[in-house]
């Protein structure tokens, strides 16, 4: 299995992240973002998209982060992390779609504008970012996971660009259960950091 990277990127980690605590072995191909390598050939026929990461198990290709998570959790990390029943498999998916949608148009958003400088609507970021926060601040009020009361792939989505927050200038102390939330991601075996999440 390999994986085209950017180790920036917390789409890419919570890929790299899901494997270290699967304990899954995982080849990484560091992709040349600045210089456009995402958006030729070949990369471009694998994702026509041009977006990162890239997954590839054999003859089968995967350009979204959390369907990979979805593939790697089903295939080699069993019901721990992707239960089969299709009631905790919708509690699960529902965080996923929240982490493609409200979490990467609102923190990641924000993230991208402050530290590469994209050209996003930061305020707009900002209010989708605190609308997140906010839901997922009560929903771990008296929980410890995401989804089914047990860690799986639903925190592994939603924790990077979280954590990574205040590279978008958002300040997360007043958070309290995310902020312990976070702390138990970190204390999971074989946590894997990356560049700002750090120990």
């Amino acid at each position: 299995m390999k994986i085209y990277d950017l180790d920036l990127s917390g789409n890419c980690y919570k890929v790299r992240l899901f494997a270290a605590l699967a304990n899954l072995e995982l080849e990484i191909i560091p992709v040349d973002f600045l210089q456009g390598e995402h958006q030729v050939e070949p990369l471009l026929s694998l994702n026509p998209l041009g977006e990162l990461p890239i997954f590839i198990d054999d003859k089968l290709v995967l350009r979204d982060s959390q369907a990979i998570l979805i593939y790697l959790a089903g295939k080699y990390a069993g019901e721990a992390w992707w239960p089969s029943t299709a009631s905790l498999q919708a509690e699960v998916a529902q965080w996923l779609f929240t982490a493609a949608n409200e979490v990467q148009h609102g923190l990641c958003a924000a993230r991208l504008v402050d530290k590469f400088a994209y050209a996003l609507d930061k305020s707009r970021a900002l209010t989708q970012a605190y609308k997140t926060l906010k839901i997922l601040e009560v929903h771990l009020n008296d929980r410890e996971w995401l989804a089914i009361n047990r860690p799986t792939i639903a925190d592994i989505a939603i924790f990077p660009y979280v954590a990574l927050a205040a590279e978008g200038g958002i300040d997360l102390s007043p958070y309290k259960n995310i902020n312990r939330w976070l702390e138990r991601i970190k204390k999971l075996d074989r946590f894997l950091y990356m560049p700002g999440i750090e120990k």
